[in-house]
């Protein structure tokens, strides 16, 4: 996909001479978006970015040997200059998209043999990757998986930094898999790496959305504009006979479903009164049969065949995840019959996680970090057989504020203890976070409070009476927590397990 702008005559020239960086990529060219790292010979390609500029580092790549510079046409002005006739100067509109297709020259993308299904949404990523990981391993195919917790496939693993890695990387990693004959991988695909292009020179065979709910408005801005990042694993990354993969019950599902040639929906419910949004698209339509607080039975239905599941996960979104994770199986030729492994699949890190221990108390770890994630993870428990829900939670900082009084509303309406603690409060004090949240906690029944999130659990359980359950939210299978410029070891399965420690001492 080239981008070219200016005259006819200059975009032919653009064409001309990005397709010979195309053929060096492809004969062994390393291409570098870090300055530092340049070496003879190479091509730089001058980033753009929301605090600096690739083109401010546009000199230290020259003297450190850069051969071909890829710049934004829109600093050609800027550009020219400096570089004069010490490397060759290429102009692109979108040098992110750029290196997505230097990327898939230097590793060969164009004939992988390997599918590639992209999950997008808020909430429920992770869970839905274990899930397809786990049914379609049971089918007898190899399968990676890039996503938050970890990249991984059989013989490999290393721990994620991000839930997308850089462009460069996610190419690499995929060529990797490709070495290791993975027949399919599945990456979670988050907003920020849609609106910053790092999926840029990949064909997904799939693309599935969870859902859309507020998250990251502080960098996006606004709902509609998180939205249309979300939208581009649909609408911008073809492939001749792909997939989306949509949840009807999601109002920004539909819109896509409805926009999609070969779309397929999934959810909870008839579908009726959706197919005059979305018009005659194939449905996996659910049922919940039952749903306790050792798992659930669902029936799912698709192109006029039935079948029934038995599941240890608990929660109707994780039914939801369970449905996303049937679509994606059938739609790479699985049968009903090899639904019935969902049966053995357990659970994912950090997702609704149960801290096994000797005292019988049912306690909780789980990642929701967003008001849409605490309120369905809360209602799940507490719509099952448990005398009270106790919450622990807080807000990670320097990321949306406009989230917390949500949080708190949301605790309010499903806990009947609320244990208000820090999370991840990075730069910020942690006592101003939980500033921010207590206005949303006006109408709980009972709040307790302690910036010291071992702290706020030891209280938290200290709390428990038989049949209640204790939510632990926000850091799921992170083990870590980030206070200021420090980064402290910090689990909160380690901190229930002492805490129960000390309750039963």
């Amino acid at each position: 996909m080239f981008l070219f702008s200016g005259s006819p005559s200059e975009k032919k020239a653009g064409v001309m001479e990005f397709e010979t960086l195309l053929k060096k990529a492809e004969k062994g060219m390393l291409v570098r978006t870090d300055s530092r790292k340049v070496q003879e010979g190479e091509c730089f390609i001058a980033m753009p970015g929301t605090h600096v500029r690739g083109i401010d580092f546009i000199p230290s790549a020259l003297n450190n040997g850069a051969k071909y510079i890829v710049a934004p046409e829109a600093a050609r002005d800027l550009v020219a200059p400096i570089v004069e006739k010490r490397a060759v100067a290429v102009y692109h509109e979108n040098p992110a998209v750029a290196l997505g297709e230097l990327a898939r020259a230097y590793f060969k993308l164009v004939d992988r043999d390997l599918k590639l299904v992209g999950i997008t949404g808020t909430n429920g990523k992770t869970t839905t990757t274990y899930i397809i990981e786990h049914l379609l391993a049971s089918a007898g195919l190899k399968v990676g998986v890039l996503g938050t917790v970890n990249y991984r496939w059989p013989g490999f693993q290393m721990d994620a930094p991000l839930t997308t890695p850089d462009c460069w990387m996610i190419h690499e990693l995929i060529y990797n898999m490709k070495k290791a004959d993975v027949d399919v991988a599945v990456m979670e695909v988050s907003s920020h790496a849609l609106d910053q292009y790092r999926v840029a020179g990949l064909d997904f065979d799939a693309g599935v959305l969870t859902n859309v709910t507020q998250d990251h408005l502080d960098y996006h801005g606004d709902m509609e504009t998180y939205f249309a990042a979300k939208s581009r694993l649909f609408n911008h990354y073809p492939r001749e006979s792909k997939t989306n993969i949509l949840n009807y019950n999601d109002p920004y599902g539909r819109r896509i479903l409805a926009a999609s040639e070969r779309g397929i929906g999934y959810g909870i419910g008839k579908t009726g009164i959706v197919r005059h949004e979305v018009g005659d698209k194939p449905m996996v339509q659910g049922r919940i049969l039952s749903l306790t607080g050792q798992g659930m039975k669902i029936e799912t239905a698709y192109k006029g065949k039935s079948w029934e599941i038995d599941s240890p996960l608990i929660g109707a979104f994780n039914a939801m995840n369970l449905l996303a994770a049937q679509a994606v199986g059938l739609e790479l030729g699985l049968t009903c019959k090899d639904m019935r492994k969902l049966k053995d699949f357990q659970g994912v890190p950090g997702r609704l996680e149960r801290v096994a221990n000797d005292a019988g108390l049912d306690i909780f770890v789980d990642y929701a970090h967003t008001p849409d994630a605490l309120e369905n993870v809360q209602r799940s428990l507490k719509n099952l057989d448990f005398t009270r829900l106790i919450t622990v939670f807080g807000c990670g900082g320097d990321r949306d504020k406009t989230k917390r009084p949500l949080m708190g509303q949301s605790v309010a309406r499903y806990a009947d203890v609320a244990v208000l603690t820090s999370d991840n409060p990075r730069s910020e004090i942690p006592e101003s976070i939980m500033d921010d949240i207590r206005p949303g906690l006006a109408k709980s029944p009972r709040t307790l409070e302690h910036p010291d999130r071992q702290t706020a659990i030891t209280m938290a359980v200290a709390q428990m009476q038989p049949g209640d359950a204790l939510l632990i939210a926000g850091k799921g299978h992170e083990d870590y927590q980030i206070l200021k410029d420090e980064t402290i070891h910090f689990s909160d399965k380690e901190a229930a397990l002492k805490a129960i420690g000390e309750r039963t001492a």
